[in-house]
């Protein structure tokens, strides 16, 4: 198992999902080599749960992280989950090479990069376009 795995599969037990009770767990590996974990929170205002690759993410950055490299998604089930849209383009902002592995509690997993599930993306090319 490696490292990144480890630290998302021991931060599930903070995962805040008492709607859906599909609770999940991510841990990013930066460019300085620093990991960090998140998890999903949900809230009963569905809209403004967060997911945990963007929970990880956000850790990331606010303690000066300026890019990740690897995004490890674990989920307690049988079958690897994707990362969600939204996540994909925040992965997409602070790793646009990132390699993202979805592990669960089978053998299963999933490895895919950024660009492999976002392959056309809003980013500031757009932006310097308008």
């Amino acid at each position: 198992m490696s490292s990144l795995t480890k630290h998302a599969k021991d931060a599930i037990r903070f995962s805040y999902a008492p709607y859906s009770n599909f609770k999940v767990a991510a841990a990013v590996l930066t460019e300085n080599n620093q990991i960090y974990t998140g998890v999903n929170v949900e809230n009963a205002s569905y809209s403004l749960t967060q997911c945990a690759e963007r929970s990880a993410i956000c850790s990331a950055i606010a303690n000066g992280a300026k890019s990740i490299t690897e995004v490890v998604i674990y989920t307690p089930t049988q079958h690897p989950t994707p990362p969600c849209g939204a996540c994909r383009q925040v992965i997409h902002e602070f790793g646009n090479n990132a390699i993202i592995h979805a592990v669960c509690d089978s053998d299963l997993q999933q490895r895919w990069t950024i660009s492999d599930l976002l392959p056309v993306s809003f980013n500031q090319e757009q932006l310097n376009k308008a």
